[in-house]
């Protein structure tokens, strides 16, 4: 009897394990015209194979979900406004299958941020559902946020605050996270984007693989350059001191003993120019009393500029630049310590102030403009014959070309700057009755650079 039972139970599994060997080869099968198909970019052909595996075979390979992702935003692009939202909605649940059954293979946070843009795109759900889609992919990895997500993410919170559901306080706060993402990565691509063309300007040759790098750094400068515009437009009048003033007054007295509520407020009040009220000032001299720090010694700063005593705010926006610990907020003050340096004709020290300010945030196409500035405005008095003179302004034509392109926001007038700066250095004439083709100049006096004359 024994015997038998051993024997019907060896039986059933060997059965299982036939059904199981079966069940495989026909995932494989499938999957092999799948992707086969998906790879031919035949997605009819592919589409209904995809769903089978998705459906019986889930845990096959994770290719599934990538080829399914093509096809369904393919499909998507296609289909009539009556049949998106199904398919998106289908998309929606593919991310989720994956996140399932690959999880080791799958970026969740880039995921998740697919998933709330979705939703967002075909609307899906109410806007709250949306924004509680991003804000917890956010939350959980802020650098798989590309600048459309972040702008939506920002985008949804300000409509779920004119409908009252939010407040001002939350699109404030939002509003400093976003923008701070949208810098980091602005920054970490001028960076990029700056040893390429310094390369470039040495008059190396960039390899095919830089030069695509190149083009992807300037589109994505563009496009981050766009998306911080559209952030400032939303946020509106909302920013304004109008707002700002009434809405900190109000809380001043029980919060002036919480550092880090006064260091909000004094951030916000200062970069929106509120300087001239009261409320700043009691702000500023409460956080300077409680915390010494950049933000306060900069408040400070401002305040001793706007009562006309130049010395003493530089004194308070150099002790600034050395305590802060924010990049963007450094490369701010050295900015504007170079700009009352540069007004004063103090144009080496200026110059090494914007470039600490450029070191600190690598896309503040700014300070390369100011500096073209000074190299023009110095041509007369940084040569010694007429045409190296002239020379000059191919120097600061440079400078201007590059701000442009570290920073697409001011691309317009920094490309106007460098075509009005080349107009005025040496032309193919001067260049071949001079015989000076191809040859280096070295610029003197505080510049302390050399050009090289473009060869005819």
């Amino acid at each position: 009897m024994k015997t038998k039972i051993i024997l019907f139970l060896s039986g059933v599994l060997l059965g299982t394990g036939a059904l199981q060997a079966q069940d495989n080869q026909e995932c494989a099968t499938t999957a092999s015209l799948a992707y086969s198909d998906a790879k031919a970019k035949n997605y009819d052909a592919a589409f209904p194979r995809i769903q089978t595996l998705r459906k019986d075979c889930p845990t096959y390979s994770v290719v599934t979900y990538q080829y399914g992702e093509r096809i369904l935003k393919d499909k998507l692009d296609k289909a009539p406004e009556g049949e998106k939202k199904a398919l998106a909605q289908d998309l929606v649940k593919l991310y989720q299958e994956r996140l399932q059954h690959f999880p080791e293979k799958t970026k969740a946070g880039e995921v998740k941020a697919d998933i709330a843009q979705t939703k967002y795109d075909y609307k899906l759900g109410t806007t709250q559902e949306q924004f509680e889609a991003f804000d917890k992919a956010f939350k959980e990895d802020k650098d798989a946020f590309n600048p459309k997500s972040l702008y939506t993410y920002f985008y949804l919170l300000v409509e779920l605050q004119d409908a009252g559901e939010k407040t001002l306080q939350d699109v404030f706060d939002n509003y400093d996270t976003v923008t701070a993402k949208l810098e980091e990565q602005e920054n970490e691509t001028a960076e990029g984007l700056a040893k390429l063309i310094e390369k470039q300007e040495a008059g190396e040759k960039l390899t095919s693989k830089e030069e695509k790098r190149l083009n992807a750094y300037e589109v994505n400068l563009k496009a981050y350059s766009a998306v911080k515009g559209s952030i400032n437009a939303k946020l509106g009048q909302r920013a304004d001191c109008d707002n700002l003033i009434p809405l900190y007054s109000k809380d001043f007295d029980a919060k002036k003993g919480d550092t880090d509520w006064l260091k909000r407020v004094n951030s916000r009040l200062s970069a929106k120019d509120c300087t001239e009220d009261p409320l700043f000032v009691k702000v500023s001299e409460a956080l300077h009393k409680l915390e010494p720090s950049a933000s306060s010694a900069y408040s400070l700063g401002q305040l001793a500029e706007s009562k006309g005593n130049q010395s003493k705010a530089m004194e308070y926006y150099n002790q600034a630049a050395e305590l802060q610990k924010d990049p963007s907020v450094r490369a701010t003050i050295y900015y504007r310590l170079a700009n009352n340096m540069k007004d004063k004709g103090q144009f080496s020290q200026a110059r090494t102030m914007y470039r600490k300010a450029l070191q600190s945030r690598p896309s503040y196409g700014r300070a390369y403009l100011q500096i073209a500035n000074m190299i023009a405005q110095s041509a007369n008095n940084c040569g010694n014959t007429a045409f190296e003179k002239r020379a000059v302004y191919w120097l600061a034509a440079d400078y201007a070309s590059r701000a442009g392109r570290v920073d697409p926001s001011i691309s317009s007038t920094a490309n106007e700057t460098a075509a009005a700066y080349r107009g005025r250095a040496p032309q193919r004439a001067d260049i071949f009755q001079e015989d000076m083709q191809g040859k280096t100049i070295n610029i003197g006096c505080w510049i302390g650079e050399s050009v090289r004359v473009p060869n005819l």
